[in-house]
Formats: structure tokens, C-alpha cells, sequence
């Protein structure tokens, strides 16, 4: 998620087991550790495009690296504190806020790897989104609240909020989940596999895709009161022999393609236009076929040359006026 839910989440847990003396050097060392792993961003390349994905959500969010990861940042924030708290003090502020990090990144749809070195696997639940200010800001107050009051009370509450909230995502899910399957199934489609993410900075309105044949269909279902759905696009699956004919086989640039469906959980389309490798689980629409990122593919390049990393966020005021409509519910009027 964004430094901010990760640092504040950080601190919430920390927290919990400050006191009146020390809460405010605990807050802040739960926000350090909170943030620490997202320090893999580090592990990038020039040349090679794919690297950073490769790293980011890797070891430093294990689930088994927790109490090493925790262990480094309690050494470097100990001198500055060594006055005040002991390092057992200071290892389990880490340890709490350090834990929530990988935990909280698995709930979004990037894909986490909480189970390296054992499973390279990117873990999805996909039930909040990579941003959140409903999730994000009730905590905060709450925090500041325990830091003013030095109350533990509110880092409690603070906690109760997290857990609810993420519950109530995955309850947003199924509800989703129902939907999305009807709608595939009322095309005569009976879907191979269907993924929902929720779209930015909510859990009303998802997206949905799910593959049949040998096409991706995308589609947002609303979810609030009731649910309803818009119907979205559909893409082909992209195919080497349809898409790129002329690429080389033992290319770098096929290798980087592979390295790209590991990490977008082979949910890969093509746009021709750009000659372009796609991630279709991202769109800033959530019925829209339209990428943010992906490869494009140069078969004129060397056999040893990388593929180039492509990125688009751009977002036109049409499509922020079309996507609160579609939150809103006017734009989202079928349903059965």
C-alpha cells in the first residue's frame, strides 16, 4: 500500500505496547519499521526492466524475514534511543510494525511474496486497494490521539478499525465475486479463472476479469446497497505465434516477456498500436481494457537486448469524471 497506510498502520501496532513515558519514540519507530521493507525499491537496474519487479515485494516481505528485518531496523534506530529504551524495547516496536508491512501489502492486487524463499508465489487477496484514505485516515486520528492522550485506548481502536475494515474488503469481494460470475455466465461464458481488484481508493467499485477462450473480458461491478455492473471490454490473450510471430525464441526480450506474466499472474494482453506487452489487471477505468504499464517488444533488437519498460498513470479529466460516475452509480445500472 502507500507509505503513509504502511507507516500509520506501523504505528498503531507498535503502539500497542508503549507507555505514557515512551509512546511518542515508539510511534516512530513502529513508522520506521512500517516503512522498511518498501526499501527494495532500491534494487533496480538501468538496463533491465524487469528487476525491480523481480525484488519489490520479495524477501523483504517474507513473513520469515519478519524477525531479521525487524532485527536490522532495531539496530540502526537503538543508538539514537539507547538513553530511554532498552533494545528489547526496541526490537519489538520494530517487530510489530515491521510484521504489518508484507501482511497489508498481500491484501492489495500487486502481489506479494510472503512465503520466499519457499514459494516465489505472489500472494493477491485483493480485498483494499493500494490506496485507501477511508482505511488510512480514521487510523491516523486515532494515532494522534494516543500520542496527545498517551492512551494506548486509541492504538487499540486503532487496530479494531484495521481489522474490520479488511474484513469488511473481503466481504466487498464476494459480494463482487457473485456478481462478476453471473455476468459471465448470462454471455454463455463459464469463466477458466476470474480475478476482481478493487479500483482506486475504494471497495465499491471492482474490477473484474475473467478469461474464456482466448480472450480476457473486463468489467466493473458496483457493489453498495445493492450491486450492479458495467459492461466493459474484452482483449485477446496474448499468444506468441498471434501477437509476435517474428520474435526470437531465445531471445532477452521473450525472457523479459516470461518474467512479466510471473509477475502479472499471466494476465498478459498486446496492443498492437504500440507493440506493446500488457498487464490487463490494470486500467485506470475499471471496465476499460487500456494499460498503465507493460513491455514493448522491437524484434529488430539484438538477441541480448532488454524489452522497454513502458508506463502511462495519466489521468484525463474525462476518464476522473467518468470513473465518479461510475463510483456514484450512474454510469453502473444493470443488475439482476
Amino acid at each position: 500500500m502507500d507509505p503513509i497506510s504502511q507507516g500509520t498502520v506501523g504505528i498503531a501496532f507498535a503502539q500497542s505496547t508503549a507507555n505514557k513515558n515512551n509512546c511518542i519514540k515508539i510511534s516512530i519507530i513502529g513508522f520506521l519499521a512500517g516503512l522498511a521493507p518498501d526499501l527494495d525499491v532500491l534494487i533496480r537496474s538501468s538496463t533491465d526492466p524487469i528487476l525491480s519487479l523481480e525484488y519489490h515485494r520479495q524477501f523483504t516481505h517474507s513473513l520469515f524475514f519478519i524477525p531479521f528485518g525487524a532485527f536490522i531496523v532495531a539496530v540502526v534506530i537503538f543508538p539514537l534511543v539507547k538513553g530511554s529504551l532498552n533494545l528489547k524495547t526496541v526490537y519489538v516496536a520494530s517487530f510489530l510494525g515491521y510484521a504489518t508491512h508484507g501482511l497489508l501489502d498481500a491484501c492489495t492486487s500487486y502481489g506479494t511474496q510472503l512465503f520466499w524463499p519457499f514459494s516465489n508465489d505472489r500472494i493477491t487477496w485483493n480485498n483494499i486497494s493500494v490506496v485507501d484514505p477511508l482505511f488510512t485516515i480514521p487510523i491516523l486520528f486515532l494515532i494522534v490521539a494516543a500520542i496527545i492522550s498517551r492512551k494506548k485506548l486509541f492504538s487499540f481502536f486503532a487496530i479494531v478499525w484495521i481489522i474490520f475494515y479488511l474484513m469488511l474488503g473481503f466481504i466487498q469481494h464476494e459480494r463482487a465475486l457473485s456478481v462478476a460470475t453471473k455476468l459471465a455466465l448470462s454471455r454463455g461464458h463459464n469463466p477458466e479463472r476470474l480475478t476482481l481488484k478493487p479500483s482506486f481508493g475504494n471497495m465499491i467499485l471492482w474490477k473484474s476479469i475473467y478469461q474464456y477462450e482466448d480472450r480476457f473480458h473486463v468489467d466493473a461491478i458496483r457493489t453498495a446497497q445493492y450491486s450492479t455492473w458495467c459492461s466493459g471490454e474484452s482483449i485477446r490473450i496474448f499468444d506468441y505465434q498471434y501477437h509476435l510471430p517474428n520474435l526470437e525464441k531465445y531471445s532477452q526480450q521473450r525472457n523479459d516477456i516470461e518474467r512479466f506474466r510471473w509477475f502479472s499472474q499471466d494476465y498478459l494482453g498486446f496492443e498492437d498500436e504500440k507493440n506493446l506487452v500488457t498487464d490487463v489487471r490494470y486500467s485506470m477505468i475499471p471496465n476499460q481494457i487500456e494499460p498503465m504499464w507493460g513491455l514493448v517488444i522491437d524484434v529488430q533488437r539484438g538477441i541480448k537486448e532488454h524489452a522497454i519498460w513502458w508506463t502511462s498513470r495519466d489521468l484525463e479529466q474525462s476518464q476522473l469524471a467518468l470513473f465518479k460516475e461510475m463510483l456514484s452509480g450512474d454510469k453502473c445500472r444493470n443488475s439482476f
